[in-house]
């Protein structure tokens, strides 16, 4: 193996893109979590709004567009487990996977127009003065605004979550939906507006896989990415800065595994490849273990069914 290959730089540019697809996804979860549902069809969204946003830009020319057309595809999804969840009080796990394997044969059906078609490229936004700084300016100020965008929303999320009088209702929703309820919080709206908004992201991280990251459409181009962001959240403790650090360790181990097959690691592409599936199921092990069970600090009324009895 010839490490000296490996451009480093390069390599830690790329794990910021790499792991913007699972950011966006994971912490539009960890929202809807927060707000005391477990949504688990994040892979069904994502991999809509994948070729939602693709046909949108590809039909537009226009990247934007593509990124919006994506962003309310997954709302308008997750609004069928909000439906499903919120109004008919279906089992929040079932209904979740149901989401995720309607969401895969939608995006089948919707792509089949659009197999080797090339989207517009999204432009980088090389920042002035700020790109030009040696090693720090070509690793975090050459992207593209996506990038940016996906650390600003996590940000606004920690404001709101933290600072804000809905995000004390929304946390309150989520610890105790009864309590929050009787103080005469409407519970099955907040609900609601938090499941669009997680769908709405986890819509932005698969149009970013299908417009920047590959850039194309092919069947199932998701390859687990809203399963990876679900235990994001696990790992980050329902908290949007650990959020980000575990999204850019697994964007990091998918980039470097890519690397070292190009280096010519003698171990197989195969075990390579899965290395991130293998992270993400020892995370949560461990997290979900022993005394770290206790320390995770998950909503309290996560995944239980809220009916309204007066």
């Amino acid at each position: 193996m010839d490490l000296s290959s490996i451009n480093w730089l390069l390599l830690l540019a790329s794990l910021m893109v790499a792991a913007t697809p699972i950011l966006l996804a994971g912490i539009g979860e960890l929202v809807v979590e927060k707000a005391g549902v477990l949504n688990l069809g994040v892979e069904g969204m994502m991999i809509t709004g994948a070729i939602a946003g693709f046909a949108a830009a590809v039909e537009s020319g226009s990247p934007a567009l593509g990124f919006l057309g994506a962003a309310v595809a997954g709302a308008l999804l997750s609004m069928l487990f909000a439906v499903l969840t919120q109004f008919a009080l279906a089992n929040q796990v079932a209904s979740g996977l149901a989401l995720t394997l309607f969401g895969l044969g939608l995006s089948s059906l919707m792509g089949q127009g659009y197999v080797g078609l090339k989207p517009p490229s999204t432009p980088k936004l090389d920042i002035p003065l700020l790109s030009d700084i040696p090693v720090l300016g070509p690793v975090l100020f050459n992207h593209d605004l996506m990038v940016y965008v996906a650390i600003a929303i996590v940000a606004a999320t920690w404001a709101f979550l933290k600072y804000t009088r809905a995000g004390l209702t929304l946390r309150a929703v989520g610890e105790n939906h009864e309590a929050a309820h009787a103080l005469g919080y409407k519970v099955i709206a907040i609900r609601c507006a938090a499941i669009a908004f997680g769908g709405a992201c986890a819509g932005l991280g698969g149009a970013y896989l299908s417009l920047v990251r590959v850039p194309q459409w092919t069947e199932g181009m998701t390859s687990g990415a809203g399963w990876i962001a679900l235990a994001l959240v696990v790992f980050a403790s329902w908290r949007p800065w650990r959020v980000l650090i575990g999204a850019y360790l697994f964007g990091g181990i998918t980039v470097l595994q890519l690397n070292l097959q190009a280096a010519g690691l003698k171990v197989p592409v195969e075990y390579l490849s899965m290395s991130p599936y293998i992270i993400t199921i020892i995370v949560l092990v461990v997290m979900s273990s022993g005394r770290s069970r206790g320390a995770l600090g998950a909503p309290a009324s996560l995944g239980r069914t809220f009916h309204a009895t007066g």
